[in-house]
């Protein structure tokens, strides 16, 4: 893969492949496979946020 290409699209396939393992995680088990789906899918919801609500210094 091309340096552009993964500059563009890092980050967004990144946080799908972490969406998908947390959504796996919730359907297929209990106990401590909880807690991976919650932080699974809590992050790509906090970077959202984080991203949303800082400040643009430009």
């Amino acid at each position: 893969m091309s340096d552009e290409f993964l500059r563009l699209w890092g980050v967004p396939i990144l946080l799908g492949i972490l969406t998908t393992i947390g959504l796996v995680a919730a359907l297929l088990g209990d106990g401590l496979l909880d807690y991976v789906s919650a932080i699974a899918l809590a992050i790509p919801i906090g970077l959202g946020a984080w991203h949303s609500l800082r400040r643009q210094g430009r």
